[in-house]
């Protein structure tokens, strides 16, 4: 059963120029997007930087207003709610931001960062709310005496453990993880992870867990969609991504994932896009993905933008690609 149905999501920003700021033309960051995610279950939602992952998790939180589409959130329509209704819903829908440096009120103890949700939805008393927040933070692995202290006396995984707690305070049920570890360092990365997989577990949550980082992202999803300016190309599930990518885009992104063993690192074959990534300001006529693409034709590449759709075949039933000479399974390497 699908907690979360996106379907034709649109964001489009627009340019004003001129002494009168009018509108000359549009960025479009989120162009057409749909996806489904079950409960329990985690999607990560990868690309290049500026493709438009975090613009479509705030979109799908209503934290930007869509341009078109629709967002389903257990059966509730998330951008037709009213304000009282979206009060509601967002403490089902929590977010855990990138930055564990920016995202913490350095003026505000610890236990006050934690328990602000639970604040502003009016929920218990002071000591309750107290109470609560000592018991996230020793659920984050941290300790209660953690929570007299303020954000600048934490490293940076601390940091974005504290983050985590804070979304865990209303008990939601989808949880938005925006690169909570790309401002990790390595080491710390792995732990952050195994505790977001621990929680997982025990409360049942589910995640749209955004990253560029192909390596962080197979660890902890079922499925992966790949996004590219503005626009899902591929999903699968996890493993079936990994070994058998169909997009070209994703081809390239996978080979530039390193490989711990030596051999198989110097084996393999590392694929180079040509050029550069076109401006959303101005994407391709066509498939955008075209003019970087080694399988290019004129026609149809450069004329319409390939739908999302399964290759066929009995492996593929569940693998959606955009393209319009995809890998085929028998072709991709294993």
């Amino acid at each position: 059963m699908s907690l979360l149905e996106v379907s034709s999501l649109k964001k489009y920003f627009p340019i004003r120029t001129g002494l009168l700021r009018r509108t000359t033309g549009h960025v479009y960051a989120v162009d057409d997007i749909s996806f489904s995610l079950e409960q329990g279950k985690t999607l990560g939602l990868v690309g290049e930087s500026g493709c438009g992952k975090s613009t479509a998790a705030r979109v799908v939180l209503r934290l930007l207003t869509a341009t078109d589409g629709q967002v389903v959130f257990d059966g509730q329509d998330v951008m037709q709610a009213s304000r009282g209704a979206m009060q509601r819903l967002r403490r089902d829908m929590q977010i855990i931001f990138q930055d564990p440096y920016s995202s913490l009120n350095p003026r505000m103890r610890v236990r006050d960062i934690v328990s602000e949700p639970l604040l502003n939805h009016q929920i218990g008393t002071e000591a309750e709310r107290k109470r609560r927040a000592f018991e996230l933070l020793e659920t984050v692995g941290l300790s209660a005496e953690h929570g007299e202290r303020y954000p600048h006396e934490f490293s940076g995984g601390q940091r974005q453990r504290i983050g985590i707690a804070r979304a865990l305070a209303l008990n939601p049920r989808l949880i938005i993880c925006d690169e909570p570890v790309s401002a990790l360092d390595v080491s710390i990365r792995a732990q952050v992870i195994n505790l977001l997989e621990d929680l997982q577990d025990e409360f049942g949550l589910t995640y749209l867990f955004i990253a560029h980082d192909l390596s962080v992202v197979k660890h902890i999803s079922d499925r992966v969609a790949v996004m590219y300016l503005g626009k899902i190309v591929e999903v699968a599930g996890s493993d079936v991504l990994y070994d058998y990518p169909q997009h070209p885009y994703t081809e390239a992104l996978l080979s530039a994932v390193p490989i711990p063993d030596p051999e198989t690192e110097r084996a393999r074959r590392r694929i180079i896009l040509e050029g550069d990534v076109p401006s959303p300001a101005k994407p391709p006529t066509g498939c955008v993905f075209h003019p970087r693409c080694p399988r290019f034709r004129p026609d149809p590449c450069a004329r319409a933008m390939p739908p999302l759709q399964s290759t066929g075949g009995d492996a593929g039933a569940n693998h959606l690609v955009a393209c319009y000479f995809p890998t085929r399974y028998e072709e991709a390497p294993g």
